[in-house]
């Protein structure tokens, strides 16, 4: 019985066999632009890879899911979900979004798949909390039922930022004055190191130059330019606020994770910045957050995994 999953991004196709929960294989990637659908694009796979006729397939995308028809954001692809499971002559064809995907992995990564920042051990069969900056801000949670693990998807990238201090207060103002709403994804993303550095900038009287988040990323971590340390360290300790919230919003005792493209690449740095410092600020909850570990997921494809764990659960 050959199992399907593929992670669908505005970019590339990322398409592997299943054999169960955190077992893939024979991953191949395809250019979006190359192929009129996502059945299309599975038949290419199907004959580069010589693998059986599959019988199920779960795609992880990156758009809105709900009802038949599902329609990208970032690329032209739309498609009935009826349709092209006729057309791929599988029993099953199953779509959910991409960060509920990455999710659904989460529970099963070994520990070579993460990286633990600070807290104590997980409370096994407690809800999980996960969240990942990269373009925008994901948010989601997992929980535990009848011997499952639920996904929980919502937009909680999009609530109000919370400042903690006063720098960060008048980089709210700053940023209210250009965007009116300043939402936390705002702030955790790739745009939002942006946002920060700009904010900053103009806070200090600053030359504001053309840095892509990256830049001033990688600016920041060589120690070549104090502003962009600044930002940086700002972005790991509003991420570390956040996290906290998070935490406390479902008693997240099976731990928080951190997904998406950019935190992995500076692990270090944010082990050494004040982000764990702001997870456990809490008040009268300190205690209870100083407990709960936050980890980074290092595994390249959790959206793979994670619809092989929703194919292994449904």
């Amino acid at each position: 019985m050959t199992k399907i999953v593929a992670d669908i991004g505005g970019t590339n196709m990322r398409i592997a066999q299943t054999h169960g929960v955190n077992n893939i294989s024979e991953i191949r990637k395809y250019k979006v632009t190359d192929y009129a659908s996502p059945v299309a694009t599975i038949q290419a796979y199907l004959n580069d890879t010589g693998c059986a006729q599959p019988t199920h397939v779960c795609l992880a995308i990156a758009c809105p899911v709900s009802g038949d028809q599902i329609t990208m954001t970032n690329h032209s692809w739309s498609f009935s979900i009826k349709e092209s499971q006729k057309e791929l002559g599988v029993e099953a064809l199953h779509v959910i979004n991409d960060f509920t995907a990455i999710a659904l992995s989460v529970p099963f990564l070994a520990d070579d798949q993460k990286v633990q920042l600070g807290g104590e051990t997980v409370v096994s069969g407690k809800p999980i909390a996960v969240y990942g900056a990269g373009t925008g801000l994901g948010v989601a949670h997992v929980v535990p039922v009848s011997g499952k693990w639920i996904p929980l998807p919502g937009e909680g990238g999009h609530v109000d930022f919370a400042t903690n201090n006063d720098e960060e207060a008048q980089v709210l103002k700053f940023l209210a004055n250009e965007l009116g709403h300043v939402s936390a994804e705002r702030i955790i993303s790739g745009q939002g190191i942006a946002n920060i550095y700009r904010a900053l900038a103009h806070i200090n009287d600053a030359e504001i130059k053309a840095l892509e988040p990256s830049e001033i990323t990688d600016k920041a971590i060589k120690g070549e330019c104090k502003l962009c340390k600044r930002t940086l360290d700002m972005f790991c300790e509003t991420m570390g606020s956040f996290g906290g919230n998070l935490a406390l919003n479902l008693l997240t005792q099976g731990g928080v994770y951190i997904a998406g493209g950019i935190v992995p690449r500076f692990i270090d740095y944010v082990k050494q910045s004040g982000f764990r410092q702001r997870f456990e600020s809490k008040g009268r909850f300190e205690k209870l957050n100083k407990s709960i570990p936050v980890y980074i997921v290092t595994e390249e494809q959790p959206g793979l995994l994670g619809a092989a764990a929703y194919i292994a659960q449904n």
